[in-house]
Parts: C-alpha cells; sequence; structure tokens
C-alpha cells in the first residue's frame, strides 16, 4: 500500500465521520424543539403558561389568608415598533380571586400592524397555578395607524399554588407578527 492510498483512505475516513457529524447535527436540531418542549412541560421551566382557563366564577372561593402580588412586565421584541404598557404595575390577590387588569397597546406607525402577546410567569413553580381565563395574548392583535387599544386580561392564581410563592411576575413579550399574517384576512376577522 502506497502513501497515496493510506492518504485517500484517511481523507474518506475523515470525510465520512464529518458527514455523519453533520446529519446527528441536523437531527438533534429536528428534535430540538420537541424536547425543549417536554423539558418545559416536565419541569415547569420558562414558565410557560397555559391556555384559556374555564372557571365558574359563581365556584369562586377566595383563600383570604394569603396576598400574593401579580407584577406585570411587557416588553416588545426588537423588531415591533408599538407602545406597550399595563395599567396597573402590580396587583395583590388572593389565591381563587378573579381579578382584571388592562393592557395598552398603540401603534405609533403610518400602516397597519398585527401583533401577537407571548405570556412567560416567574417563578416557574407558579406557572401551572397562574390561570388565565381572558387575555389578549390568546390572539393576533390587528391595529391601524395611530390605533391604541385597551386590552383586558382576566386571571385567577390558584388555590394549590406553593406557600414559599408571595410574589408573581408576568411578563409579555409583544412580536410583530405583520409578515406572517394575510392582512386583508385579518381586517375582515376584526
Amino acid at each position: 500500500m502506497t502513501n497515496a492510498d493510506t492518504r485517500s483512505k484517511g481523507i474518506s475516513a475523515t470525510v465520512k465521520r464529518l458527514c455523519l457529524m453533520v446529519v446527528g447535527m441536523g437531527l438533534f436540531v429536528v428534535a430540538l424543539v420537541p424536547l425543549y418542549d417536554l423539558l418545559c412541560e416536565i419541569t415547569g421551566l420558562n414558565g410557560k403558561t397555559g391556555g384559556q382557563y374555564t372557571f365558574d366564577e359563581a365556584q369562586a372561593d377566595p383563600d383570604t389568608s394569603r396576598l400574593i402580588k401579580v407584577n406585570f412586565i411587557t416588553n416588545t421584541n426588537a423588531g415591533m415598533v408599538w407602545d406597550f404598557w399595563s395599567q396597573k404595575s402590580s396587583v395583590r390577590v388572593h389565591p381563587g380571586q378573579i381579578k382584571t387588569v388592562n393592557f395598552y397597546v398603540k401603534n405609533p406607525t403610518n400602516r397597519p400592524m398585527v401583533g401577537q402577546a407571548i405570556p412567560s410567569v416567574m417563578p416557574s413553580s407558579a406557572a401551572s397555578f397562574f390561570h388565565k381565563t381572558e387575555c389578549f395574548c390568546f390572539n393576533q392583535q390587528l391595529l391601524q395607524p395611530g390605533e391604541v387599544l385597551e386590552m383586558p386580561m382576566r386571571f385567577i392564581v390558584g388555590h394549590e399554588v406553593p406557600q414559599n410563592v408571595q410574589s408573581i411576575n408576568l411578563s409579555y413579550a409583544l412580536f410583530d407578527v405583520t409578515e406572517r399574517v394575510d392582512l386583508s384576512e385579518a381586517v375582515a376577522a376584526n
């Protein structure tokens, strides 16, 4: 066997290893999102909140022995130019008490835009006990140029929230999704 043959076999083996690494990395990337969602579901990390919570208001039974402070944090993504704020920076609620807080957005541009708010709750141990019965985050919001919109968010902190949780941060990140939606359909829906 000559040096050229040995070198050729070495290069061929290296190319095969690199191809396997690329395929492995591709499979890892494809599996990453479902794995991350599963990790969040199991551990409660990322503070993901569930969808709309159905609740019979007649069954409301606040635990008046406890008060929990709920802080509201509003952020806009780098590409979102809207103004976004909450009516109050925080409220105090009893577990089991129904509470409504208004949020506001303003489209300062000269064009229609669509926004989507993504919620997150911290500490993550409280996320599964923070229930939204009504929230602007369930739908995309279409605003015309210069329009201001009041958006109610109604919630309940469940009785089962751990005793060590005395404060909850509800954070909303607002994203510009205008390019992802058909504006003519969004206008017709509103």
